[in-house]
């Protein structure tokens, strides 16, 4: 069996997410539901697709930064357009200043991508609300915008938020003008664009139209000038705009909310709960190993190594990429079954040396990680890190808010619900 050291290199870059519509992605996949105790994919799609298109529907996904949500997002995607869905993924982070976001920005972006998405199926629509904003627009910031009445809409939202993006003093001003009007962009939204789309979908053959909004999670946990936390504000307080869009609509949340005493008031507005990938367990909430985990997480690095050689098989080529199969282990517990955790241990390990990886090389690799998190640890920090170890619960108190933005702590599912326990680098400490 042939090894390529640079495809290794490449296909365990942790910054990059597997798309399942590419062939080359679809190989690495791994189906890690059985043992994160949850097919939130499946309930996704199910939701969709088991109702009228004309009804819409609105889901909220969440989870550690780097647990797989994309991956996720990307295969729900896939799987929705083999059901001759019509979907619009975008990640918001592209075109949004998550640390300032407001509400009219989330509607403008997504009425930008879906009307540059139907553009490129050779669906134009023209909405007179925009055309008419984008005037005025110009107007209101003195500055020629070069958006004529023939203009895409994609074009013109892309023309304005370019020219406020860099400049807080012309995104304040947007913000106000288009505060009062939002009620007016988001009927635009729906009369002249998502209705009118799935029409012309429909007679295509396509099932309805999805969007699926990623990258929301990243949202700041900044503070509003009303006082208000930005992920509470947006998804709380202005949460039933966000639910009107005619269309079936994913968006990502932070998963600060989840343990905010705001969750209660967060389902109401949407009318449903919000979804949460928890990490890959790699032992069990009685502290033994769980070797279904720790299977799979092994699997995962050897199909980058051996793509379309099966599980099985590849158990006899791990000394051809470790020094021993138990290197590769103590790698897959040590990540916490956070996936993006798994990579960069890894990928730091191949920026030091070829393979086989030497236990060695691991440990330092490790060690300096484990320093790296240890850098950024409070003694207050530390004893709310011991509770974690200790219960294996978590409370949804404002102290314990950085414990999960920073990594420090994982959720897990089991038959019994979810239960917590901190980053294992964290132990080595």
């Amino acid at each position: 069996m042939t090894f390529d050291l640079t495809r290794f290199y490449q296909a365990c870059n942790p910054n990059k997410t597997l798309d399942q519509s590419k062939a080359e992605d679809r190989q690495y996949y791994i189906d890690f539901s059985e043992v994160r105790g949850a097919e939130i994919i499946r309930e996704f799609r199910r939701t969709i697709a088991l109702l009228s298109p004309e009804i819409p529907t609105c889901q909220l996904f969440t989870g550690h930064i780097g647990c797989g949500k994309s991956t996720e997002l990307l295969r729900l995607k896939a799987e929705l357009e083999d059901l001759e869905f019509h979907v619009v993924y975008f990640e918001s982070s592209q075109s949004l200043d998550l640390a300032d976001i407001d509400i009219t920005d989330i509607l403008l972006a997504i009425a930008r991508e879906v009307s540059q998405s139907l553009e490129a199926a050779e669906i134009k629509l023209k909405p007179g609300y925009f055309q008419n904003l984008f005037t005025e627009i110009a107007e209101l910031l003195q500055t020629p915008l070069d958006i004529g009445f023939e203009a895409e809409l994609s074009v013109g939202i892309g023309k304005i938020t370019a020219k406020t993006k860099d400049s807080p003093k012309l995104r304040g001003q947007l913000r106000q003008y288009l505060e009062p009007r939002t009620n007016g962009i988001l009927e635009s939204i729906n009369q002249e664009l998502l209705i009118p789309a799935r029409e012309r979908l429909k007679k295509r053959g396509k099932s309805g139209l999805v969007v699926i909004i990623d990258n929301l999670d990243r949202v700041d946990n900044a503070v509003k000038p009303n006082g208000q936390y930005q992920p509470e504000y947006l998804f709380v307080e202005r949460g039933e705009q966000l639910n009107k869009l005619k269309c079936h609509v994913v968006y990502t949340i932070p998963l600060v909310l989840i343990f905010s005493n705001a969750l209660g008031r967060l389902t109401n507005r949407f009318g449903v709960d919000p979804k949460v990938l928890p990490m890959v367990a790699v032992k069990k909430r009685n502290g033994v190993d769980y070797p279904a985990g720790i299977r799979l997480l092994k699997e995962m690095i050897m199909k980058r190594a051996f793509p379309g050689v099966s599980g099985e098989e590849s158990q006899n080529l791990i000394t051809k990429i470790f020094d021993s199969p138990e290197t590769l282990e103590r790698l897959c517990k040590v990540s916490g079954g956070h996936l993006r955790n798994l990579l960069m241990l890894l990928f730091r390990c191949l920026q030091m040396e070829d393979t086989p990886i030497s236990r060695k090389c691991l440990e330092t690799v490790i060690k300096k990680r484990c320093n790296e998190l240890n850098l950024a640890i409070t003694p207050d920090e530390w004893e709310l890190l011991k509770e974690v170890q200790k219960t294996k619960n978590y409370r949804g108190d404002e102290k314990y808010d950085i414990l999960l933005r920073s990594m420090f702590v994982f959720e897990y599912r089991d038959e019994n619900g979810s239960w917590f326990d901190i980053n294992p680098i964290l132990i080595e400490t």
